[in-house]
């Protein structure tokens, strides 16, 4: 009877999973093609199968997006058809407790999680390529003037002048602290960049000051400076839309920021959360479905109005949460996980008080 009954579980949940998200990520793209068609139309250099591959390419994140929202919609309408059926209280009869009958919608969701996260691996790859498509970024900046950058080697470098189409430095200083505390200080007129050799710095000096205030210096017509590994575009600071970055990108996107006197917070809440979202499928499960036994003869509405009410929460508890993580309010990965802990909490309560 166990077997059956968790083959016919199993099944209706998973069906109803699959028709969900049949729906749901079209539906997304549809949503985001409308509001934007008005500025592909105006744009030549944007047409229908570009469009169209633009799209094809952003797929991953619509999917990533359904697959909770999938999974909730399949457990509550499983779950409130079962029990507006009776068959949850024959069950009960048969000795087989909401808590074994769960198990097999668990499963499907402890699957899907994986599948999340299998997915965001991807996800920032796809994006660039849809947004060089589709063309949806802001307007870049050429100059940078009178900045100063930490670079990832601990040096500081200052400049008045930055060119990224041009790749070239103008009245630049590089400042680093040696290993025997003496402090080097190299000065250029102008310094240009290549790919193959890096930065090349050109009529300048070179100073270092010892602890004890004496120094030697030198001038230079032309000096290679392999330890700036920095390219112009990451003197920029220009940065990507978050979900155009891997994690890797984002880390080294957040000590960029850091050691140039900035806040990431924002950068390091979304890493964050690419762990914690792909879990949200098997906590709102985990909260909505005990709530579904209590569907009575509510039907589909009540189904309807659960699984949107669950969702709309847990939207507006990750948004309020972001922003606090964003605002330096609390830590990044609480303001990541705290909605998924809330929701683990009530869900085990809830399912805890259904009566087996």
């Amino acid at each position: 009877m166990i077997r059956k009954l968790d083959r016919y579980v199993f099944t209706t949940f998973t069906r109803l999973f699959v028709l969900t998200l049949l729906a749901v990520a079209p539906l997304f793209m549809l949503g985001d093609l409308t509001d934007n068609i008005d500025d592909y139309l105006d744009r030549t250099d944007v047409g229908i199968g570009r469009v169209m591959e633009g799209y094809f390419y952003s797929f991953p994140q619509w999917f990533q997006w359904s697959l909770p929202i999938a999974a909730l919609v399949a457990a509550v309408f499983t779950v409130s058809r079962m029990t507006s059926n009776r068959e949850v209280l024959a069950a009960k009869a048969g000795g087989v407790s909401f808590h074994r009958l769960f198990l097999p919608m668990l499963f499907v969701a402890t699957a899907v999680t994986g599948i999340g996260f299998g997915v965001a691996d991807y996800v920032p790859r796809t994006n660039k390529v849809a947004m060089d498509l589709l063309g949806n970024r802001p307007l870049l900046r050429l100059y940078r003037d009178d900045f100063s950058f930490r670079t990832e080697g601990g040096m500081l470098l200052s400049a008045r002048r930055l060119s990224v189409a041009e790749r070239r430095l103008s009245d630049l200083a590089l400042t680093r602290d040696m290993d025997d505390g003496s402090t080097l200080h190299i000065e250029a007129g102008r310094g240009s960049y290549t790919d193959l050799e890096g930065w090349l710095f050109r009529d300048g000096r070179v100073r270092r000051v010892f602890p004890d205030d004496s120094e030697t210096t030198f001038r230079f017509l032309e000096m290679r400076v392999p330890v700036l590994t920095e390219t112009p575009g990451d003197l920029m600071l220009v940065e990507r839309a978050a979900d155009e970055m891997t994690l890797e990108e984002i880390d080294r996107q957040v000590g960029i920021i850091q050691r140039s006197g900035g806040e990431a917070n924002e950068l390091r809440v979304e890493a964050a959360q690419r762990g914690a979202i792909p879990v949200a499928t098997l906590v709102i499960i985990l909260f909505a479905a005990p709530l579904a036994t209590t569907s009575k003869r509510g039907g589909a509405a009540f189904g309807v109005g659960l699984a949107l009410g669950s969702l709309i929460l847990y939207i507006m508890l990750l948004n309020v949460w972001g922003a606090m993580g964003a605002a330096g309010i609390v830590s990044p990965t609480m303001a990541a996980w705290t909605p998924n802990a809330i929701f683990f909490v009530l869900g085990l309560i809830f399912l805890i008080r259904v009566r087996t």
